[in-house]
């Protein structure tokens, strides 16, 4: 066209290739009920062969190839992920079923590059399978490494989409769960994630709380976790505890017919990280992926497992307190997400001013939303649990600081509460629960201050940037104004709630002893006598907190 060229690359069918496909599948359909029942499994290896041989024919129309190319383009631009990761465009006036057009690429392998970003662009690798998988539901299912090419510009190239496979969204979620479980160690969770998708079989769902189940799991999961791949798990040690589960329990275990393709791209890019690293671990590069979809996904049970990921086994107790550690890592892994996404790493520094600029809006597109998400709630929840704890501590504090009168009562305390009718309330008592909480929240302000944006010293920011900072800052409030009154609406209702919560289930007060001048009040241990009468259950003060609780939220 007006006399330009470009270099393209032009795939072309061999002939008779579909005949000999199909009878390669049908010899090999007619031997996998002969193996299933010689070795007594339980796995459908009819169902494998069938899933294999529908994605070899469907490889052979290379319009459909062209297809799921653009289909991966377009998902990919709506993800962090836009601008590192890319299908070559299809030259579609020159595209049929038998012949594909795409535009030509220029790179080399990924496995065969000596690069010093190749380790940076394997994680921009999983990073982006794990989106496919678990997002846009396409998943590239021919990941050797002659299809993933580093370009001359640092980007990653994915090639040949004719392989492909399509995940629902149950299924992705149930994905989620799992991986969200692996990589926090919640190992006893795993046998009911295994059910789920398929790789227990139904008539064994009770076995799956059983001791010996999870240690098994637990230590095979363990092993690949530390990394280093399949080299580094004693696999006759595996051997010999699965074939003790099956002497037990009979046949446990079934490879479901969809994990196929999915087992076929990840252990082909656990290779191609472990030629980078020996001890490369594919769970632990998970974690970037599965902190980012715990943390944006607001699907109900994406919720569950950011609960599960955060709270542990706690997480359905009333008094729950996230657990440090396991903040730490979902704070560590969105934290690389984000960088390994924007490509950063690549060398596409940012200035400083832009990298506050994108944490703000981070932390605002999370938090600041005028839908309630399953991270605000946990957020707001444990915000108030800690302005409640903290002001509790800070109050019982200075009120020892202040001295004690010859009664026993604080200095403060008699000033402020001459008559003592709040000494002993709940509402100001410090409790094991408020320590706790105050120990977690020195370790996440620890936390925050070690993980600042692009280690970005905010003391050592110049006037003109922290004025640019405060603008930019200022109209992203601005722009999230119905966000954030809606979400400070909700944090003024969960501490009220807290309040009623404590008068309810901390009663009235507790009865302190303190000294009295009139020997007739004194026992004869010296102690006041104390008036055991049963205290009503519920007061005054506790129907008027429930009565405002139930006027906001009407």
């Amino acid at each position: 066209e007006g006399g330009n060229t470009r270099d393209v690359a032009v795939k072309v069918q061999r002939p008779n290739i579909m005949n000999q496909i199909a009878l390669d599948m049908h010899l090999i359909r007619e031997v996998a009920p002969i193996i299933k029942r010689t070795f007594n499994l339980n796995t459908d290896f009819v169902g494998v062969v069938d899933t294999w041989g529908i994605g070899f024919v469907d490889e052979l129309d290379y319009i459909e190839e062209a297809i799921n190319a653009k289909s991966f383009t377009e998902g990919i631009v709506r993800t962090p992920l836009a601008g590192v990761v890319f299908a070559p465009p299809v030259v579609d006036e020159l595209t049929t079923r038998k012949v594909l057009t795409t535009e030509w690429v220029v790179g080399e392998r990924l496995d065969k590059s000596a690069k010093e970003d190749v380790s940076i662009l394997c994680s921009i690798a999983m990073n982006s399978y794990l989106t496919m998988m678990l997002e846009t539901g396409l998943l590239h299912c021919d990941p050797h490494p002659g299809n993933l090419l580093r370009t001359t510009d640092g980007k990653l190239c994915i090639l040949d989409w004719g392989m492909v496979t399509r995940l629902d969204p149950d299924l992705q979620i149930t994905l989620i769960e799992h991986m969200a479980h692996l990589t926090s160690a919640d190992y006893e969770e795993i046998p009911k994630d295994l059910l789920l998708l398929g790789f227990i079989p139904e008539d064994k769902s009770d076995l799956i709380r059983d001791s010996g189940i999870v240690d098994t799991l637990a230590e095979i999961y363990g092993a690949w976790t530390a990394g280093g791949g399949a080299a580094a798990v004693d696999v006759n040690k595996v051997i010999a505890d699965l074939q003790e589960l099956t002497a037990e329990k009979g046949n446990l275990f079934k490879i479901p017919p969809y994990f196929a393709y999915i087992a076929k791209s990840f252990s082909v890019l656990e290779g191609i990280g472990l030629t980078n690293d020996e001890q490369y671990s594919i769970i632990n590069e998970c974690l970037p992926y599965v902190s980012k979809r715990l943390l944006t996904d607001k699907s109900e049970r994406t919720g569950g497992a950011l609960s599960t990921f955060i709270f542990g086994p706690d997480k359905s107790n009333e008094d729950r307190i996230i657990e440090y550690d396991r903040v730490e890592q979902l704070v560590s892994g969105f934290g690389d997400y984000t960088t390994s996404a924007s490509g950063e790493l690549l060398g596409r520094n940012s200035s400083r001013t832009d990298a506050v600029e994108s944490v703000a809006t981070q932390v605002l597109d999370l938090l600041a939303t005028e839908e309630e998400t399953p991270l605000q709630k946990i957020f707001i929840e444990q915000l108030a649990k800690i302005i409640t704890s903290s002001t509790r501590s800070a109050w019982s504090d200075i009120r020892e600081r202040s001295g004690k009168l010859p009664s026993g009562r604080t200095v403060l305390g008699s000033i402020v509460d001459p008559l003592g009718i709040f000494r002993t309330s709940p509402i100001v008592r410090v409790n094991e629960l408020d320590e706790r909480t105050v120990e977690t929240t020195r370790n996440l302000i620890q936390l925050i201050t070690s993980n600042s944006p692009s280690n970005v010293d905010v003391s050592s920011l110049t006037n003109t940037e922290i004025v640019e900072i405060s603008s930019i800052i200022a109209q992203k409030l601005f722009e999230r104004r119905s966000g954030v009154v809606q979400t400070g609406n909700r944090l003024a209702m969960q501490l009220l709630q807290l309040t009623a919560d404590r008068l309810d289930r901390g009663g009235e007060r507790d009865i302190v002893v303190v000294p009295s001048r009139d020997p007739a009040d004194r026992s004869s241990d010296g102690r006041i006598r104390e008036d055991n009468e049963k205290k009503e259950e519920s007061s005054d003060r506790l129907a008027s907190a429930r009565q405002i609780l139930a006027t906001i939220d009407q």
